[in-house]
């Protein structure tokens, strides 16, 4: 069943009017425990995030405890900006991309002072929203063709199933075949499969929130296996200092540098399209082509980067961990609020966060990219030069291991499909401009 159906995992409890009339629930045919539920399933699959995103930026010095606050402060406030200003249920947090782009490629190997990194950091979000306001990206977005759209949509599904599976041990690296399947006797790898028949169970017999469920499960079965463990401490705030306003703006303004401010530009702007895509066409939002308001849901990502790098992080981008709650129910902006209120929460509780293991989140993400697959049915198979490029959007996202890279190669072969098939009006101009910078995207990264 497609995620847009999946709104009877909880019953149609009475809706407060005050969240009704600003979050519009009745047209969104949600209710505000299914919102609440969802939100909750949203923040649990992308909490790694409050224990990762340190881990990554403190190789290069940065205090952890600073980049755990700066984490949960711009996660939240990004958070909740899309959901009061766009009212939609996709959340936002430092990009797990980007954050490995600012440490190992800009201050590891450029040697740039992880000060001088925030203050590029700074620019980009600035530029993302000039450009926003200039309705530039909004361009971009509603100027993807269907096709595209569809299979972003059952890529990232792939995508975040082969993280899932990654996660869980049940896919590894071998040096033979570069990937194959993990080992059984692994406890972590026994815990993801009793959380996978777990969550398929709950998803299929229509179970209120059912995912969430399965990850909470997933963690008790793993504790009482010995592969998790109960949280040390329940109560913990983190010191912000260390990377508050600690941004170095002047350096940042160093003519070399602006090619720093590029990449992340580019490489947020589309990664961030793509996760758009794939959970707006998959919630049932895309209205004629068209994700309305997107204005201002893009506006959330770039609010949230200045902050980030004003508290001390990397770009803050849209997560495709949005995905599992829309397929636990989220409608509207309302769920994102419940992710953005737990997100401060984990300022206070970030040891609780913490004890989820990374496999008890690997069951929602394999079977919500289950579910994000049905897309695929909306494609027109028999047209070839809507199919090809469709299936190689489909298939580059996982095997690229990036959502942009899948999205780009999706677009460069859309043109050439349609150019080698006579059908030159079928390619707009933002399709020809976007074919264009793609191709320069990739020549610089081949060559950077």
């Amino acid at each position: 069943m497609p995620l847009s159906e999946i709104t009877t995992l909880a019953p149609q409890h009475r809706r407060p009017a005050v969240f009704d009339r600003y979050f519009h629930l009745s047209e969104n045919h949600t209710t505000v425990r299914q919102e609440l539920v969802a939100g909750v399933t949203t923040f649990m699959t992308m909490a790694y995030i409050i224990v990762v995103n340190p881990r990554i930026l403190s190789q290069v010095g940065m205090p952890a405890e600073g980049v755990v606050f700066a984490t949960c402060i711009s996660s939240a406030i990004a958070t909740a900006v899309m959901g009061l200003y766009a009212n939609y249920p996709i959340a936002l947090a430092p990009g797990m991309s980007l954050n490995a782009y600012f440490t190992y490629s800009v201050c590891l190997a450029m040697h740039v002072p992880w000060r001088t990194a925030l203050g590029v950091v700074f620019f980009s979000g600035t530029l993302f929203i000039l450009i926003t306001i200039t309705r530039i990206r909004e361009q971009i977005v509603n100027g993807i063709p269907d096709c595209l759209k569809h299979s972003t949509a059952a890529g990232i599904g792939v995508f975040i199933a082969f993280v899932g599976l990654r996660t869980a041990k049940l896919i590894v690296a071998n040096p033979a075949t570069f990937v194959g399947l993990g080992n059984f006797s692994d406890r972590e790898v026994e815990a993801a499969c009793f959380g996978i028949l777990l969550t398929v169970a709950l998803v299929v017999r229509k179970v209120s929130g059912s995912i969430v469920l399965g990850i909470l499960g997933t963690t008790l079965f793993g504790i009482f296996r010995g592969v998790a463990q109960r949280p040390a401490q329940f109560l913990s705030m983190p010191h912000p200092g260390g990377t508050f306003l600690q941004l170095d703006l002047r350096g940042a303004m160093h003519l070399g540098l602006w090619e720093i401010v590029f990449a992340f530009l580019f490489v947020d702007l589309f990664d961030n399209i793509g996760t758009l895509m794939g959970v707006c066409t998959q919630a049932g939002f895309v209205k004629e082509g068209r994700i309305p308001r997107v204005s201002r849901i893009l506006l959330a990502d770039g609010i949230g980067t200045v902050v980030g790098s004003l508290t001390g992080t990397s770009t803050v981008t849209s997560y495709i961990e949005s995905a599992a709650g829309v397929a636990a129910g989220a409608r509207t902006g309302l769920s994102n609020l419940i992710v953005a209120a737990l997100f401060l929460l984990a300022l206070l509780f970030s040891p609780l966060a913490a004890a989820i293991p990374a496999f008890a989140t690997a069951p929602a993400l394999l079977v919500v990219g289950g579910l994000m697959m049905q897309s695929v049915s909306r494609i027109d198979w028999p047209d070839f030069s809507e199919a090809f490029p469709a299936f190689v959007t489909v298939v580059a996202m996982p095997l690229t291991f990036s959502i942009a890279t899948g999205l780009s190669l999706g677009v460069i072969s859309y043109t050439a499909a349609k150019v080698a098939g006579g059908k030159f009006r079928d390619v707009s101009t933002v399709m020809w401009l976007l074919t264009i910078l793609f191709l320069v995207r990739d020549v610089y990264l081949a060559t950077a």
